[in-house]
């Protein structure tokens, strides 16, 4: 006959259970369910949207990260907002 679990037991294994369901997440490869680690995240986001979001340009200089920079003034930059002529319609009222 198998032995019943203390409440100190039973506590314990919840909160082993509930850490593990943080860490890790089942996945379907070549039709067999496996565990795997779960992707890091900052407040329910993927760390790469939360940085590019969040970074400002010093601090993306300082760790490399010059693809995800604010280029300002550029020709190739699509978007900076339009020119004034552009926003207006003949009647000189912005649309």
């Amino acid at each position: 006959m198998k032995k019943k679990l203390t409440p100190a037991q039973k506590r314990a294994r919840k909160a082993a259970k509930a850490e593990r369901k943080k860490k890790y997440e089942w996945v379907f490869m070549n039709g067999k369910q496996v565990r795997i680690k779960r992707s890091p995240t900052v407040d329910g986001m993927p760390v790469d949207q939360f940085i590019e979001e969040n970074a400002d340009p010093v601090w993306l200089h300082q760790n490399e990260l010059w693809e995800l920079m604010p280029v300002e003034g550029s020709i190739f930059d699509l978007d900076s907002p339009l020119e004034s002529d552009e926003m207006e319609d003949e009647g000189g009222v912005p649309f």
